[in-house]
């Protein structure tokens, strides 16, 4: 079996920019698993745990997408929610873009047995998952990254495996998908 999901990858520079901000989140006294910039992406779709013959349609599937390259700027840092933080981010701004990539992938993954997401999609780049809060995790989190972290254009997305070790994901590609 093979946990796999469907992503985006950040330019280095953005994800060397999100990096410089990662120290000050460590200094909040919470307990903060922070994501390794080096693997810091825009999820579209998680689809979890799947044969190899699986992962072989999924491909198939995906490689039928015809989507127009588009531009995306990464926002600041914020939290999913300011009453119930789980997570920190950085929202996208993309004229609703990721967005409609989304949906094209559910249309391809539904006829293979894959019922679309229930919930909402918000297109982010997971910075860290809160295990515990802290009062002043919010004040710190407004003062990261007030301008964004950059601009690119999105020309391609991403089949990966993503292995769960102790030291964190491991992430492989299975297969890109050119815009």
């Amino acid at each position: 079996m093979v946990r796999a999901f469907i992503g985006i990858d950040l330019p280095a520079s953005i994800r060397e920019e999100i990096a410089a901000v990662q120290p000050a989140l460590r200094a909040v006294p919470a307990d903060i698993s922070l994501v390794n910039p080096a693997i810091i992406h825009i999820t579209l779709r998680f689809i979890g745990e799947v044969t190899e013959e699986e992962i072989g349609r999924i491909r198939a599937a995906l490689q039928t997408i015809r989507f127009s390259p588009f531009p995306v700027s990464i926002g600041p840092v914020t939290l999913n929610s300011r009453s119930r933080p789980r997570v920190i981010w950085c929202g996208v701004e993309d004229q609703g873009r990721c967005a409609a990539l989304h949906q094209e992938i559910e249309a391809v993954l539904s006829p293979l047995g894959y019922e679309p997401e229930a919930r909402a999609f918000t297109p982010h780049a997971t910075v860290g998952r809160i295990r515990r809060s802290h009062p002043s995790l919010e004040g710190v989190v407004d003062t990261l990254g007030r301008d964004g972290f950059g601009s690119f254009e999105v020309g391609e997305f991403t089949l990966k495996q993503s292995m769960l070790t102790a030291r964190g994901p491991i992430y492989t590609d299975l297969c890109v998908v050119t815009l």
